[in-house]
């Protein structure tokens, strides 16, 4: 027997549950895009040999205020996550249906920066 769906595909519109599904994964990336360009400018410089020799002076320490927002949003990028999961998890039925891997990866790399921010700041 075939694996792959060959019956008479029923469903006429995307339902609310589907919607939502994809409204939370917009959510997560776009939270998530701004945690990348919050973190550019909390995020200690790069000490480059050039601006040793120079003279130059550079930051070495994370500026906290914007840690602080860095940190909650990427909590809220993983919260959309996990609501995204829990909401593919109940809605879909068939094994054809989206894996929602770029979830997984958005929901691991989010915690992940988290704890590398906790760990960074408790030095």
């Amino acid at each position: 027997m075939n694996k792959e769906f060959s019956g008479e595909e029923r469903r006429k519109e995307d339902d609310v549950w589907l919607k939502a599904l994809r409204v939370t994964t917009i959510l997560a990336w776009l939270v998530f895009a701004i945690a990348l360009i919050i973190s550019y400018y909390a995020a200690p410089e790069a000490n480059y040999g050039v601006l040793r020799y120079k003279g130059i002076e550079v930051r070495q320490f994370w500026l906290t205020p914007m840690t602080g927002y860095l940190y909650v949003l990427l909590w809220i990028s993983a919260l959309f996550s996990y609501v995204t999961l829990l909401i593919h998890k109940y809605r879909s039925r068939r094994k054809t249906d989206d894996k929602r891997f770029n979830i997984w990866l958005l929901f691991v790399v989010s915690v992940s920066w988290v704890i590398y921010i906790v760990i960074q700041l408790m030095k």
